[in-house]
């Protein structure tokens, strides 16, 4: 009898990705067993299998024998994290603001309410976030696109708060995962496990009902392969409907609007290589026509509804005016500085960084084609809100397109090559010439000096350890009247502004007042020795911040 050959083993880094996705399922795990352990005994449990899971995993990705086997065991490793996920949800469902705020338009929509440019102040305190404006107030309305309320509606049952869009975004999340886990060649499927379930970070924003998180998983059908849509020159059913989830995306969140056309254009770079500019062009409008009328679909009801508050609440998130916040460039103006009387700039500079990205893009899509789903979110390092979020919600993208869109695929993609641009030089000089007015955008907003010089007078102490009300002299150095709103922070982010007991509410160009502040909640508890505490005052028009370091040793 003829000898039947051995199974063939699976590649060792095969191995490896399987087991660093195991090993990703511990983080963040003991913290719910923890929190399970005392009263919510079932969950507890799960938990318990799930480690006992991990470590069988952990085992067999070493020692099986066929490639067959350690698919499997990806299933597996899938499973334990799906079910990890769940019960961090059975545990930790509340929400942050976001997820409030879909709640309650959820609610809104079902009750025939208008959703857009409603402000739901008492919806906020008590633990939830607010979004401070420079304005000197807050945002209390809802601004995304309608797609996740109308997710959210039906869930309404599962509870008050959060619960009911925290269930939607874990839900979206999984879905997502699911799919991509589905979609990628085998050998790369517990990628999918271990950067959508496995470090932590996306099941909680799934937990806190952030938007994005449906955006994320409509776009992974998208952007799985993405430049084959449309070879041939034809769509196809699988081309509509990855069309379809893009309008779907863009219907959910204001992200994907940045990555949309990056997309669409190294779409018509691939097809023009392909098939030539008309064809090429031909298949960029069907596959945005079908996205538009999608999206459209989903807007319908609030178009024809509430045209005006729906176009500003989708928009809100550019001109709400939020104070400057996050990981980016605006930490100059801060933390390192005592302000900027440019803020507006740190705008500006993210909305050329992104045309000049797209730009580029365009030009050297050969190169740049596998980065499409990672440039668009390089805008937002520039940003006056510059938070991480909007850089890691979107990374299983990036794995999606590491994997199956790959720099072969745009080997013979159409490059726009006018004579001036035929020298290499003239190309990098091209390419410097796109990021230059960015780049001095943010350096102008991040080398602005404050308006107002600051200076704290008196204090009066409720208690020794807390504050109930500031002096403050404040001298408007600038050209301007300025309408300044004064908060006290002792770290990142902005608390809650103060109340002006007494002072100008507009103080004129080269002149000094005094003003006397109150905390809003009342007194101001002094944080522990060695914290910084900076007062900061924000105006609007122009948008600037003043900051000043102040000492407010303990009372007696």
């Amino acid at each position: 009898m003829p000898a039947v050959p051995a199974p063939e083993p699976p590649a060792q880094w095969h191995r490896v990705l399987t087991l660093l996705a195991d090993i990703g399922l511990f983080i963040g795990t003991r913290a719910i067993w923890t929190q399970a352990a005392s009263h919510r005994l079932v969950v507890a449990a799960a938990l318990s299998v799930c480690y006992a899971s991990i470590l069988v995993c952990g085992v067999l990705a070493l020692v099986v024998r066929r490639t067959r086997s350690l698919a499997r065991l990806d299933l597996c490793v899938l499973v334990t994290a799906v079910t990890l996920t769940l019960c961090a949800w059975a545990m930790n469902h509340q929400g942050s603001d976001e997820a409030i705020l879909t709640t309650q338009a959820a609610r809104e929509l079902v009750a025939g309410h208008p959703v857009y440019g409603q402000p739901w102040p008492w919806l906020f305190g008590h633990g939830v976030a607010l979004t401070p404006t420079v304005t000197g107030g807050y945002d209390f309305t809802y601004g995304y696109p309608p797609l996740t309320p109308l997710l959210t509606a039906p869930l309404l049952w599962l509870g008050h708060g959060g619960t009911p869009a925290t269930a939607v975004g874990t839900a979206a999340l999984l879905a997502g995962t699911v799919a991509l886990w589905r979609m990628l060649p085998t050998p790369w499927r517990s990628a999918a496990t271990m950067v959508c379930l496995g470090f932590g970070f996306l099941p909680s924003y799934g937990r806190l009902g952030y938007p994005a998180i449906v955006a994320l998983a409509l776009l992974v059908p998208v952007v799985v392969r993405w430049p084959r849509i449309g070879r041939g020159g034809r769509l196809g059913g699988a081309g509509l409907a990855r069309a379809a989830c893009l309008g779907a995306a863009c219907a959910a969140q204001q992200l994907p609007w940045f990555v949309a056309p990056f997309l669409l254009a190294g779409i018509y770079a691939v097809r023009r290589g392909e098939l030539g500019a008309r064809a090429a062009a031909l298949v960029v409008a069907r596959t945005a026509g079908a996205a538009a009328v999608v999206w459209l679909l989903i807007n319908t009801y609030f178009v024809v509804s509430e045209p005006g508050t729906w176009l500003r609440g989708i928009a809100l998130p550019l001109t709400q005016g939020a104070v400057i916040h996050g990981q980016g460039v605006v930490g100059v103006s801060l933390y390192f500085t005592d302000g900027s009387d440019r803020l507006d700039w740190y705008s500006h500079a993210s909305m050329l960084l992104a045309a000049g990205l797209l730009a580029l893009f365009v030009l050297f899509v050969r190169r740049l084609g596998p980065a499409a789903t990672v440039l668009p979110w390089c805008a937002f390092f520039l940003a006056t809100r510059s938070q991480d979020g909007y850089y890691l919600m979107m990374t299983p993208l990036w794995l999606a397109a590491a994997v199956t869109a790959p720099a072969a695929e745009f080997a013979t993609a159409w490059q726009p090559r006018p004579r001036f641009l035929a020298r290499r030089p003239a190309r990098i000089a091209a390419a410097a010439l796109l990021l230059v007015p960015a780049l001095a955008s943010a350096a102008w907003a991040a080398t602005g000096t404050p308006p107002l010089g600051m200076r704290v007078t008196s204090v009066r102490w409720a208690t020794p350890t807390a504050v109930s009300g500031l002096g403050v002299e404040v001298v408007n150095t600038g050209a301007a009247a300025l309408t300044p709103h004064f908060t006290l922070t002792t770290g990142q982010g902005m608390n809650p502004y103060w109340t002006v007991v007494r002072g100008p509410a507009a103080l004129p160009a080269h002149t000094t007042a005094r003003y006397e502040l109150r905390p809003s909640a009342g007194r101001f508890v002094l944080p522990r020795p060695g914290t910084r505490i900076r007062l900061r005052a924000f105006t609007a028009v122009p948008q600037t911040l003043s900051s000043a370091d102040v000492r407010l040793p303990r009372s007696g």
